[in-house]
């Protein structure tokens, strides 16, 4: 049989795009190498819990099409994302808001806060990476306690050497309010992500533990949608783009509260995870016991996992290259993360995926 469309890859672009062509009456064949679907938004019930087996993965967005799309497949709970820093046995409130100054220097309202700042920020006009940029928003003491060391064990890379666009996701309020993100619509699937995914892909032939790179020629298509690393579809024939990989280690624990928070990063350079977190919290959970997984990164290597493109000047020239050889394959099309060499949140990735699809279609 040869299919309307191959895709190779059941994380959310791939479902997604699948999804929408099969409404369309197309064929379609949805290829997976790991052994479940979903991708990075698979989660697992261990102990009724529903688990994020890949990290945090909290839906938020501005984009009321984006939040009516998504809730066709899964009832959302109110869930606002708070996280806590630990930083060698104190507790900071995260993003930077006026808990956070009043943790920190003991003050009460903006003009204290903007005034210490503004004596720690050292003159800096013009931020040329990411140290600077943190303390031209936040000052010093901050950012030796809160963001130093926990952006240098995430990217393995010192903060001199990161771009400033890093810090530029994080918000900085003068107001008491601790939600980490700012979007209208904020929650967490009831029963987790992957029953998104099999709504999404009902009806479609998904073929698991299958190496689309190893077995090319296998599938008889017409399109092909291609989510994982545009390098890889390639061979790596121009040299591999750069990755930061995760490592996580989770425990279930017999007690019913770990650390009463989803999420609390560990900011010292010397502890060696960046984050626990608690996945019973992204839904209010009372069980029994909990489940909590610690996040340790690392540098890609070809056969670990890809999470985390790093996106400075030589690896951004290096995909402009494979993108003008992608521009070669008009069968091909290449989306997510993976595919176009891009940090994307959730949203955006629902926004592209129905945005190709509508082009292509």
């Amino acid at each position: 049989m040869k299919y309307d469309y191959l895709i190779v890859g059941s994380g959310l672009f791939g479902s997604v795009f699948a999804h929408e062509a099969k409404k369309a009456g197309h064929s379609v064949i949805v290829v997976e190498k790991r052994d479940h679907i979903g991708g990075n938004v698979y989660t697992e019930k261990i102990e009724d819990i529903d688990v994020h087996e890949y990290g945090a993965h909290i839906f938020h967005t501005d984009k009321k099409e984006v939040w009516d799309y998504i809730r066709q497949f899964s009832e959302f709970n109110d869930y606002r994302h708070k996280v806590i820093a630990s930083y060698k046995g104190e507790f900071f409130d995260l993003p930077f808001n006026m808990n956070t100054f009043h943790q920190m220097w003991g003050v009460d309202t903006k003009e204290e806060a903007s005034a210490i700042i503004e004596k720690q920020r050292q003159g800096i006009v013009d931020p040329k990476n990411l140290e600077e940029q943190c303390i031209s928003l936040v000052g010093t003491e901050i950012y030796e306690k809160l963001v130093k060391g926990y952006t240098e064990k995430q990217w393995g890379r010192d903060c001199r050497d990161l771009p400033a666009s890093i810090i530029k996701r994080l918000p900085v309020r003068f107001e008491y309010n601790s939600d980490y993100f700012n979007d209208e619509y904020q929650g967490i699937p009831v029963n987790g992500y992957t029953p998104i995914i099999e709504r999404l892909l009902e009806g479609i032939e998904v073929k698991l533990n299958y190496d689309f790179l190893k077995h090319r020629d296998e599938i008889e298509y017409e399109k092909l949608v291609f989510t994982g690393p545009i390098d890889a579809y390639f061979d790596h024939c121009l040299g591999h783009l750069e990755y930061r990989s995760v490592r996580f280690e989770t425990e279930v624990l017999d007690q019913k509260d770990y650390q009463s928070n989803s999420v609390v990063n560990y900011t010292e350079r010397e502890v060696p995870y960046t984050r626990i977190i608690e996945h019973k919290h992204f839904e209010y959970g009372t069980q029994p016991k909990t489940v909590i997984s610690k996040e340790f990164p690392s540098e890609w290597i070809p056969g670990y996992e890809p999470y985390y493109p790093i996106n400075n000047k030589k690896n951004e020239e290096l995909y402009l290259q494979y993108l003008a050889l992608a521009e070669n394959c008009p069968s091909v099309i290449f989306g997510g993360r993976l595919g176009e060499y891009r940090y994307y949140d959730m949203d955006d990735v629902i926004e592209k995926a129905l945005l190709c699809w509508k082009t292509v279609h």
